[in-house]
């Protein structure tokens, strides 16, 4: 038997096929090959179009089932994993009314702080546990205020998981854990907001059907599996999005549990099983996939925008002469430190964990009688992995204890500097494992379908493929963090 993993990013989609038996990777594709285009009509904006990722995920489920070739009534549910906070609107006919405001717009800030302030602290941090900030709520708060005739049009409103679960199965559907990203649920009531929504001025039959994360959810309709070559009636059984999802796909469920990605953004996650908040929303606490009323399972979120999107940054206009692979090559020619040299990754809209600043990426202490590719490379990778340090900090105030931080081994995990860096700078140990988002999608339709029986069964055969302790540079890699944070400023 097997399940299908699907993972809508905002750089690409990417679909696994879970063989259940042996806990294998059957097949895998992603789509584009290059980075799926972000649109910023103005600065501080980030929009995608939904029918991007669905078109991206045809494409990628193709490629699977073609290398795949295993029969279509093997495979028996599907999980969906996607880029948290976006906000999609359909209208009553199911049709898209605008273009996604992602997670990395940062239009809404101002209406976010507005609220907090209006609303109170309290209300806010004690019953949503975040400041309505620049999440999904505050999203379509702009767009009732800025395309009022569009927002009159809206019937039902998504996040990008969702889309691509509707779009499966006709069924308009989300979770609790999806809405506490939005910050549209009230923890004290386990209910929906009510005092934001009355505050924003939003009807609550905007939300879609409210389902279980792990559950048969909907299944795919018939006209879809003819047009995607998979069994009619398949199951959707899980969606969570993308950064409580890395954390399942590592099998991090339980209290002092932490997980750890740097893709495009950079994420540290930790589970606590209280009410915890920070008072000046720096870092954002959700419901975990495994949350509920009687067993408080709560997913403390520090998010780096500015993470891989600096790597990629550097690869096309400062290192276009080397691959991933040499830059980090590269890095490693340089001392610890980079002699000096700072950089800052904020550089992808508004950071949270800078109180909503939006700074912009920095480069401080250059010297051009010193300094050198090796020295820039390096010290984006040092400075990627101080602003880890920074918000560990605060999650650190909040009950978050890191020792152990589990990572798929991707991304800039892939490189040997960067999480040597981190594991220095946390003053933890770094645990890797072969997996991702599509293969955790994958493992939670299985359990959400009820073939696997409890998660030690899903995760029986995650093994950790290497482990990074910290070394005898943590001392100088330490300095350097001092140095770069009293010369950070937002």
């Amino acid at each position: 038997m097997y399940t299908l993993g699907i993972d809508v990013g905002s750089s690409s989609v990417k679909v696994s096929l879970l063989n259940l038996e042996d806990g294998s990777c059957a097949a895998s594709a992603f789509y584009p090959s290059e980075e799926m285009p972000i649109t910023a009509v103005k600065t501080g904006w980030a929009e995608q179009e939904p029918e991007q990722w669905w078109n991206n995920m045809t494409l990628a489920l193709k490629e699977v089932l073609a290398r795949a070739a295993v029969p279509k009534e093997q495979i028996k549910a599907i999980g969906i994993s996607y880029q948290m906070h976006g906000l999609v609107a359909l209208d009553k006919e199911g049709q898209v009314l605008r273009p996604s405001i992602i997670w990395c717009d940062s239009r809404a800030v101002e209406i976010g702080d507005k609220a907090f302030e209006d609303l109170g602290a309290e209300y806010c941090l004690s019953n949503c546990l975040n400041s309505p900030g620049n999440f999904t709520a505050s999203k379509l708060k702009w767009v009732k205020d800025n395309e009022p005739d569009r927002f009159a049009r809206i019937h039902k409103i998504m996040l990008p998981g969702d889309y691509i679960a509707y779009r499966l199965s006709g069924e308009m559907q989300t979770t609790v854990s999806g809405l506490t990203e939005g910050i549209m649920w009230d923890f004290k009531k386990d209910s929906l907001a009510g005092e934001l929504f009355d505050y924003y001025g939003f009807a609550k039959e905007l939300i879609p059907e409210i389902v279980d994360t792990f559950s048969v959810q909907a299944q795919v309709s018939a006209r879809m599996a003819e047009e995607l070559g998979l069994p009619a009636g398949i199951p959707v059984s899980y969606r969570a999005g993308d950064q409580p999802n890395n954390a399942f796909s590592l099998n991090v469920l339980e209290p002092g549990e932490v997980a750890a990605t740097a893709g495009t953004s950079g994420v540290v996650y930790g589970v606590n099983d209280t009410l915890a908040r920070d008072e000046q929303s720096r870092v954002n606490t959700f419901a975990h996939v495994n949350h509920s009323p009687a067993q408080k399972r709560l997913g403390v979120l520090l998010c780096i925008n500015g993470t891989g999107i600096l790597n990629s940054w550097l690869r096309k206009n400062v290192a276009s002469n080397l691959d991933y692979v040499q830059m980090n090559e590269e890095a490693m020619k340089a001392p610890v430190g980079a002699e000096g040299l700072l950089v800052y990754p904020f550089g992808n809209g508004a950071e949270r964990v800078l109180g909503n600043a939006n700074p912009g990426a920095a480069f401080k202490g250059m010297s051009f009688n010193i300094h050198n590719q090796s020295h820039l490379l390096r010290a984006a990778q040092e400075g990627i992995a101080h602003s880890f340090r920074y918000g560990v900090d605060v999650m650190g105030e909040m009950g978050i204890k890191t020792e152990v931080v589990r990572a798929g081994k991707a991304n800039m995990f892939l490189s040997p500097l960067f999480r040597q860096t981190v594991a220095n700078v946390l003053n933890a140990r770094i645990e890797l494992y072969e997996t991702d988002g599509a293969l955790g999608a994958a493992r939670g339709a299985a359990l959400g379908a009820g073939i696997y029986q409890s998660p030690s069964e899903a995760f029986e055969r995650l093994t950790c493929l290497q482990t990074i302790a910290p070394d005898k540079d943590q001392a100088a890699v330490n300095a350097s963090y001092q140095l770069w944070k009293d010369k950070l400023q937002f």
